[in-house]
């Protein structure tokens, strides 16, 4: 394991807890047969334990400090692959085979990031990601709450997410001021609904969540999505069945389905 100074503007905390680093990889469920593609090594306490475990693992280090010293201290493993690199510019869909992702994620990285991986979810069997406990809780929450939102949505659209343990923020240096959570996406096979149009499906999400405190149809009319006049809303309204009082909240990823497939159908943008 390396030290080295951790720098704010990369939102560096360290994981320094080896018991932690094991129940990742159990987490991620890593053997001998598998690629894992690890996203900030950092000291290296996790990327040691993946290529004991793992096939190959590929590490993608921004920090240039951080990847020549992992270079020399990883010396002795002939199945790393250590790249210095941003990762939220990577492209990871060039990697040969479909691979595992395994890492402990910047904060303020985590949401583009795990974007920026599900553009490539056809080369990714699974992913286990360390992040803002909040963050974790709003990816894996269910209709009805405060967490439930666009984020929830958009992840559970292409995943089935799990929160598998806190970690706390003792686990690490410097210490955070909140505590963490490891989650682990099992990627969906196909989208976990079918959708006339994806683009539009997404925009009605968002509009939905835009204003929270408005009724499902207010806050779609306020969006100005396109062509979506009074009558348009109470057609779709009326033939979904969904109560057009109710509140973006409280619809699953389905009634949200049903709904955009009728705004787009009547609108003429199914094609």
């Amino acid at each position: 394991m390396i030290y080295v100074r951790p720098k704010k503007s990369l939102g560096q905390h360290f994981l320094t807890d080896t018991n932690i680093a094991r129940d990742i990889v159990e987490a991620a469920n890593i053997t001998g047969d598998d690629a894992v593609v690890e996203i900030g090594p950092g000291n290296g306490i996790l990327t040691r334990l993946l290529a004991e475990r793992a096939k190959k693992v590929i590490a993608i280090e921004i920090d240039e400090r951080l990847a020549d010293g992992l270079k020399n201290d990883l010396a002795g493993f002939k199945n790393i692959e250590l790249l210095h690199a941003d990762a939220l510019q990577f492209p990871f869909e060039k990697i040969e085979g479909r691979f595992k992702v395994a890492a402990n994620l910047p904060y303020y990285i985590t949401t583009p990031i795990i974007f920026h991986l599900l553009e490539s979810r056809d080369k990714i069997v699974s992913m286990t990601l360390m992040m803002q406990k909040e963050v974790a809780e709003r990816i894996a929450a269910k209709p009805g709450g405060k967490d439930y939102g666009v984020l929830s949505i958009a992840v559970q659209f292409y995943t089935e997410p799990l929160i598998n343990f806190i970690v706390p923020s003792s686990a690490f240096y410097p210490k955070p001021k909140v505590e963490s959570a490891v989650v682990s996406f099992s990627i969906l096979k196909k989208r976990r609904v079918d959708v006339l149009d994806e683009g539009f499906f997404f925009k009605v999400v968002r509009a939905a969540f835009s204003q929270r405190r408005k009724t499902l149809r207010n806050a779609l009319k306020a969006a100005n999505l396109p062509k979506t006049t009074d009558d348009a809303l109470d057609s779709a309204f009326t033939k979904t069945g969904i109560d057009p009082k109710r509140r973006g909240e409280t619809l699953s990823i389905a009634e949200f389905a049903k709904l955009a497939d009728q705004l787009a159908t009547g609108s003429g943008l199914s094609g």
